[in-house]
């Protein structure tokens, strides 16, 4: 009898051994398969996806199907437009996710103008037909900073601006940091960088990819109107579009402020 219920125990305990392993081996083939979703792409899989951050107006320079730091920085664009994790690797999820997002829009279409949308952390090239080219930015950190014995707050002013003082190339004396200035407000400017966080990081200006800063510069001429704004803060510039002597008077007032 007691051979008998101890065979009995011993295939109890051997069949739940064996369920314990199979499922293990389901866990880690389930993980394995998530992992390959995740990594494994086909060079046509990679094609598509930069074709479509382009076709979406994100700026991925040229669409060549290789992924390089223009095509990273697009899809950072589009995974803080989408709120997605911010993660800046293309994956078999994300190129499900391009396939059916749609475009950026501008908050306020209709002219041609520049949008910072602070919550998201990107910047709106935008036409007079809405179209858009979207970069990830970072803006002001919010925190307290030193320069010169002076303490200030790392602070993006909210408002409506326009481009009144542009600098060629890098700037000279202590801010050779800045690439391609576009200044809005005293000495905020939108500007390429070396690094461009994914989170607000700057003492105030709107950092953007290096490799963009020389053709964003083009597309914002003195006098540019461009609109920074959060969830709780926006100023239209739609009236200075409308009206071009009030915008002349408003670019004259911040050029002699500025000097």
């Amino acid at each position: 009898m007691k051979s008998l219920l101890t065979i009995c125990l011993l295939l109890i305990s051997t069949e739940a051994s064996a369920r314990v392993h199979q499922s293990g081996r389901h866990h880690a083939t389930t993980l394995a398969t998530k992992t390959l979703r995740q990594t494994a792409l086909t060079r046509a899989q990679s094609r598509e996806a930069e074709r479509r951050l382009s076709d979406l107006g994100y700026w991925t320079g040229a669409v060549d199907g290789r992924f390089d730091l223009a095509t990273r920085s697009a899809l950072i664009a589009f995974q803080k437009w989408e709120g997605r994790p911010i993660t800046g690797q293309l994956t078999l999820d994300e190129v499900e996710a391009l396939r059916t997002s749609a475009s950026p829009k501008a908050r306020e279409p209709g002219y041609s103008h520049v949008e910072v949308d602070l919550d998201r952390q990107v910047l709106l090239v935008v036409n007079d037909k809405g179209n858009v080219r979207v970069l990830p930015v970072s803006t002001g950190s919010e925190k307290s900073f030193t320069d010169k014995g002076q303490t200030s707050i790392a602070y993006t002013p909210r408002g409506r601006f326009l481009v009144y003082d542009k600098v060629v190339g890098w700037e000279k004396g202590p801010f050779r940091s800045m690439y391609y200035s576009n200044y809005i407000s005293g000495g905020v400017a939108i500007h390429g960088y070396h690094a461009v966080p994914n989170q607000p990081e700057s003492h105030g200006c709107i950092r953007i990819p290096i490799f963009a800063a020389r053709e964003v510069s083009k597309l914002m001429p003195i006098g540019t109107i461009v609109l920074v704004y959060d969830k709780v803060s926006f100023v239209s510039g739609r009236s200075w579009a409308e009206n071009p002597e009030r915008k002349q008077a408003a670019l004259l007032w911040n050029k002699n402020v500025d000097h």
